[in-house]
């Protein structure tokens, strides 16, 4: 079996930031490196990874070591920066036996801006030192493949196919290309490093290395997933007059049905409390007494005292002298009783009879009471 040490070269420069591949192009290059990582790693226990970045200066994120969390730790602190050097980046410093074959992967997204015949004499030393390279190439930059395929070429040899060059266009998904590649295939397409997965999904025996398979189909349904949530956006913007103008109008709507509803609960309580509080009103044909005058709740006193205390009008008329004619009393004399019209005062509701109109009224009929007697 193969024993293998891999670096892999991170194109971390100002062009990362692009989202021409969803989410970003440092978004997808992560989810390729974190695939190559454990492909590499998983295809034979003593295969070691390194990471390092290319853009602006070559900084060694991590040397190579077999523990991929220690890669995938250092990828995700990843920032964009600069432009990339591709000719100090394609340098192996590092191997942790003398039996590793090595290699070197390259993802370049960037413009290059190497000579050709610079990457052409790098790749005649790197063969020289017997080392394979695999680039992967992305962003549909003008020149970029041409001066790849030179390189590839040229490190190749005639007879050669131990390097690979990976063209992912826009609009594709770079993992799923990476699948597909001889990077992780493998010249035979049997599963790449050693793994045999002709037939499998992915190109994983997933009764083989059941932890591989489902990683594949975790990071396959998670970049599919946010392929299908950027074309929902995409259509929903389109749909709309401005691309914020769904969410206003969604938020503003539920604000106004959040208002409805709390004043509909208030007036509910509000209309709750005033019936709890209410004094229920009695139609029986009642005059409001709170807007009627003095005189007006006396007449209406008397007027009901005729009404509700018939008994009592046989028993004035005893006490009354009566005339030789016996005729029967009439109401207006049975009014003007002041001790019938004092009594019927004091148990009406509502009604003062120690006030000064009551008083004077009651006074007035007393005198006029007196002067009838003493005309008499």
């Amino acid at each position: 079996m193969v024993l293998e040490s891999t670096m892999i070269c991170f194109d971390n420069s100002d062009y990362q930031r692009n989202g021409d591949y969803f989410p970003t192009r440092l978004n997808v290059q992560k989810d390729g490196i974190n695939l190559i990582g454990l492909t590499k790693v998983r295809s034979n226990p003593e295969n070691n990874v390194g990471l390092l970045t290319y853009a602006s200066t070559v900084e060694v994120l991590a040397t190579l070591t077999s523990d991929v969390g220690r890669i995938l730790s250092k990828m995700h602190l990843v920032q964009p920066k600069g432009n990339i050097n591709l000719i100090t980046g394609l340098v192996l410093k590092h191997r942790q036996g003398k039996n590793h074959k090595m290699r070197i992967v390259v993802f370049v997204g960037s413009p290059i801006e190497a000579d050709e015949a610079e990457l052409v004499k790098l790749a005649k030393r790197l063969k020289k030192e017997k080392v394979n390279a695999d680039i992967v190439s992305f962003g549909d930059h003008p020149g970029n493949n041409e001066l790849l395929t030179a390189f590839i070429n040229a490190l190749n040899g005639k007879d050669g196919t131990g390097s690979h060059l990976v063209s992912v266009p826009r609009g594709s998904a770079l993992s799923e290309a990476l699948l597909s590649s001889p990077i992780i295939q493998g010249e035979d397409g049997q599963g790449g490093a050693g793994l045999g997965g002709a037939g499998f999904e992915f190109g994983v025996d997933p009764n083989e290395d059941p932890e591989l398979a489902l990683a594949l189909r975790v990071s396959m349904e998670e970049q599919r997933q946010r392929q299908e949530d950027e074309q929902r956006r995409a259509i929903a913007e389109s749909d709309t007059p401005s691309g914020g103008a769904a969410s206003a109008t969604a938020a503003a709507a539920s604000g106004l049905a959040s208002v409805g509803e709390t004043n509909t609960e208030e007036a509910m309580l509000q209309r709750a409390l005033a019936l709890s509080t209410e004094t229920p009103e009695i139609d029986d044909g009642m005059p409001d007494f709170a807007n009627m005058t003095e005189e007006e709740q006396i007449a209406f006193a008397m007027q009901m005292s005729m009404q509700d205390q018939p008994d009592e009008i046989p028993t004035r008329q005893a006490k009354r002298p009566k005339s030789s004619e016996e005729t029967p009393m009439e109401v207006d004399e049975v009014i003007s009783d002041p001790e019938f019209l004092q009594s019927v005062l004091e148990n009406l509701p509502g009604v003062d009879p120690q006030s000064e109109t009551i008083r004077d009224a009651v006074g007035s009929l007393n005198k006029k009471t007196d002067m009838d007697k003493d005309k008499s």
